[in-house]
């Protein structure tokens, strides 16, 4: 009995270190195109998955209703945020799956637009992107990870 309970215990953390390390190695980071921007204009936006070579992530249309689909949320207060745009993924067969899916690897990057109202009253925008994927091996998928950035400009 107690060699099962240390053998059960041994087992999760190794696959608690694996995991780990798979899914903290991809990284979001965004920009926006301009350090400042003026009242009544827009400015270009970039969110940016970055993925080690062994992760794959669900497309924004993942070709399955059980995958997770890569999503992006952008807010900003007092400004009006254009619709993201996803790009096309690539169709992948994978063991874990009986059919194609639509996926996104390696570098990955979502642009939008974000409009400065001239009635905008801060020195400053902000723009907040909640980026939602689920990372996945040729052989298993992650819990589904939500990360979330902050971008900002200055206002003139």
């Amino acid at each position: 009995m107690k060699y099962r309970t240390y053998l059960s215990a041994f087992l999760v953390t190794i696959f608690a270190a694996i995991a780990g390390i798979s899914t903290s190695a991809q990284t979001v980071s965004g920009s926006l195109e301009e350090n400042t921007v003026m009242k009544g204009s827009s400015v270009k936006g970039t969110i940016v998955l970055n993925l080690p070579e062994e992760l794959h992530v669900n497309s924004n249309k993942p070709n399955s209703e059980y995958a997770i689909a890569t999503s992006i949320r952008i807010t900003a207060l007092g400004l009006k945020v254009g619709q993201v745009q996803y790009p096309e993924g690539k169709n992948k067969k994978f063991q874990f799956s009986e059919t194609e899916l639509n996926v996104y690897d390696g570098e990955t990057a979502f642009p939008f637009t974000v409009k400065v109202p001239r009635s905008f009253r801060g020195k400053t925008i902000t723009v907040k992107a909640v980026v939602r994927y689920q990372a996945c091996t040729d052989e298993v998928c992650y819990p589904p990870k939500n990360k979330e950035i902050v971008l900002t400009a200055a206002v003139k």
